[in-house]
């Protein structure tokens, strides 16, 4: 059979750098068609390169057969190839209607804007999804995992034949995960080609019928899902073994020195009160399903929104964290869900990254700041995260996901933090680069530093954490350790008693 997609001889350069060379690929009508890689394999590149936003310096886009020029993500569009985006395509001040037909306006007989028609559609795509989310209201006020599947809604609206799906379970719960590969299913049945891109080995292995793997640029293998196993399908990713991504499990933890004390936290005045300790080289997990409350109340903790009532002490001694400038004078840092927009400027250096909210460390005796200085503990710092780019003058956005989160690292360590707050610390993030993720968390445990770790993988929180607090709409509903750390209890708790 002819294959709905065909990319033949692909390869592309930008300037000082060799992005892809002669990868070519097939996907037919019906197939869910796996891209694997590292980040900064050129999974994105090419898939870029497939909807129109890049073009290839050599080689052919064949749809049905036929030879198809790309000058424009609307040339790929009318070819029938839509793509869900993993950093997200919205405009945070339109709502849901508008984000899903932007530039595809209906249009009523008498040529104007058809608001009531666009809205009936855009319902019945979220249906569709088993989703209930607010029409009208602002991007910019929704949740990311509701942002996620607007992303998807917006997709589904194409009648798209080849659809490119770039880490769409990367904010989902596994419910919402299992609705999406619901539907993946009814488009194989309806002969739509679908390019599934994910770090998540088991979401390969439930949808997915065959699995292309890049490094470096280049392919490196294509088989059948059935016919390889996660730990080939690895060593190929990252061109080595990798028997066990997380470090040998060693409690750091000083459990009679509590660096943070959280005696009553409050963030609502109807809302549950919150108690927490957090010890001396302790990775303490926060647990539970996306939107049960755990990155609201980090948020409250630091200040970046103001609790109804806080009693906090670090060290034994109460603090009035008021807003994260206070938090962090306090010793805590916190490295946000989202990077790219909440934790990096992508256009700046990973000098003026690491080095922005402590520039008066290199000022001398004029209000003037050393770049000499200034560089050489950019340079260090990185060295000592092992951030893999030519030198601190580097662009943060033209780094890989694990190397941007790596400079993050690298902003709060110039600080001595006490604390760290991981939020999501390794999502979109490719195995090899969680690996060495987790390395370093547990290196700065070591070295004294907390970690609170906010995250929605289970084997995450196991393979790290020496406690977990769960959360259930809210509030805390356990706080687990030692041999009661285990998924089942996890999930138990996390459910409310449902999952058991």
């Amino acid at each position: 059979m002819t294959p709905l997609l065909s990319l033949q001889h692909i390869s592309k350069s930008f300037p000082g750098v060799k992005a892809l060379t002669d990868v070519s690929l097939d996907v037919h009508a019906g197939e869910v068609h796996a891209l694997l890689g590292e980040n900064g394999a050129g999974k994105s590149t090419l898939m870029k390169i497939l909807c129109g936003i890049y073009q290839q310096d050599e080689g052919d886009i064949l749809i049905d057969g036929e030879v198809r020029h790309f000058h424009g993500y609307q040339d790929a569009l009318e070819a029938g190839v839509g793509i869900i985006f993993q950093e997200f395509s919205l405009i945070p001040d339109l709502d849901a209607v508008d984000n899903i037909f932007l530039g595809r306006e209906k249009r009523n007989r008498f040529g104007l804007r058809d608001r009531s028609a666009m809205a009936r559609e855009a319902q019945h795509l979220l249906e569709r999804l088993k989703v209930s989310i607010p029409l009208n209201c602002p991007i910019a006020e929704l949740s990311v995992a509701d942002q996620q599947f607007i992303e998807i809604a917006k997709a589904l609206s194409l009648d798209a034949r080849l659809l490119v799906l770039d880490e769409p379970t990367a904010t989902l719960t596994p419910s919402e995960a299992d609705h999406l590969f619901a539907i993946m299913r009814e488009l194989r049945e309806q002969a739509v080609g679908m390019v599934f891109i994910s770090h998540h080995m088991e979401e390969i292995f439930t949808i997915c019928d065959r699995v292309t793997v890049m490094r470096d640029g280049e392919k490196v293998h294509d088989c059948e899902t059935a016919a390889t196993t996660p730990d080939d399908l690895i060593e190929k990713m990252v061109g080595r073994r990798v028997d066990n991504i997380f470090p040998d499990y060693r409690c750091d933890a000083v459990w009679d020195d509590v660096v943070l004390d959280i005696e009553s936290l409050r963030l609502e005045a109807e809302s549950p009160e919150h108690s927490l300790k957090l010890h001396r080289g302790e990775i303490l997990g926060f647990a539970g399903l996306v939107g049960s409350g755990r990155t609201e109340l980090a948020m409250g903790l630091i200040g970046a929104t103001r609790p109804a009532h806080a009693s906090v002490k670090m060290e034994g001694r109460p603090v009035r964290l008021r807003h994260p400038a206070s938090a962090l004078k306090q010793g805590i840092g916190l490295l946000p869900e989202s990077r790219k927009t909440q934790g990096l400027i992508l256009p700046f250096s990973c000098r003026d990254n690491i080095s922005l909210n402590n520039l008066s460390q290199f000022q001398g005796t004029l209000p003037l700041i050393s770049r000499r200085q200034e560089s050489l503990a950019a340079e260090k710092l990185m060295a000592s995260v092992r951030v893999k780019a030519p030198g601190p003058e580097t662009a943060v956005g033209d780094l890989s996901g694990g190397n941007q989160q790596k400079v993050v690292i690298a902003r709060w360590l110039g600080h001595q933090c006490k604390v760290l707050i991981f939020d999501e610390p390794t999502r979109g993030i490719d195995v090899g680069a969680k690996s060495e993720i987790y390395a370093l968390m547990k290196e700065l445990t070591a070295k004294g530093v907390s970690i609170i770790m906010i995250s929605s993988e289970l084997p995450e929180v196991l393979g790290l954490c020496d406690r977990a607090a769960v959360f259930y709409h809210g509030q805390i509903a356990a706080e687990l350790q030692g041999d009661d750390l285990s998924s089942q209890s996890i999930m138990h708790h996390a459910t409310g008693g449902l999952s058991l």
